[in-house]
């Protein structure tokens, strides 16, 4: 399932996350930001699962982030070791609320109050193989390249980008 839908008023939101996840992303999303990532949310990989954030450092490092908000949450998910397999450094994202205990020790650990995210252990590296990490930053950049267009399109849908679009496909923007 994608999460863009050209004829939804918000192509960027799929509506599967809990505002408690919403949260954590938000504050992870911030501390990745700072660390100089490029983050995209809720990218299917090619093994079919979908992680719940991907970033990409300056130096192209992959990093996943696997958002858990509950005891439960982490407990009756296991499929999160095949992240493994898609990145160089996997890590889980939780709030206060959540015991940090039960988080794999092989594994980086954030926390975020949803404004903010802390670093509380990075996660080990597992190196990708060249083949691997082109094909992942590859549906990165397709992934990330074909959400902008959508969102631009829904901006333009909604009125907001007035006659931004027209101009720019018209040629009256550049020069």
């Amino acid at each position: 399932m994608t999460i863009l839908s050209i004829h939804d008023d918000n192509p960027l939101a799929d509506g599967r996350q809990s505002e408690r996840a919403l949260k954590v992303r938000r504050g992870v999303q911030r501390l990745l930001t700072e660390l100089r990532h490029a983050v995209l949310p809720e990218l299917t990989l090619a093994s079919g699962r979908r992680a719940d954030l991907i970033s990409l450092s300056a130096k192209g490092e992959i990093w996943i982030i696997e958002i858990k908000t509950s005891i439960e949450d982490f407990r009756v998910d296991r499929k999160w070791p095949e992240y493994r397999l898609h990145c160089d450094r996997l890590f889980f994202a939780t709030h206060a609320q959540v015991p940090l205990d039960i988080f794999p020790e092989d594994c980086g650990l954030l926390l975020s109050d949803g404004y903010e995210a802390h670093m509380l252990r990075n996660a080990p590296e597992h190196r990708l193989a060249p083949a691997t990490r082109k094909s992942v930053t590859q549906a990165f950049a397709r992934t990330a390249g074909q959400r902008l267009m959508h969102a631009e399109w829904a901006a333009e849908r909604n009125g907001e980008l007035g006659q931004s679009i027209r101009d720019i496909v018209g040629g009256t923007r550049d020069g």
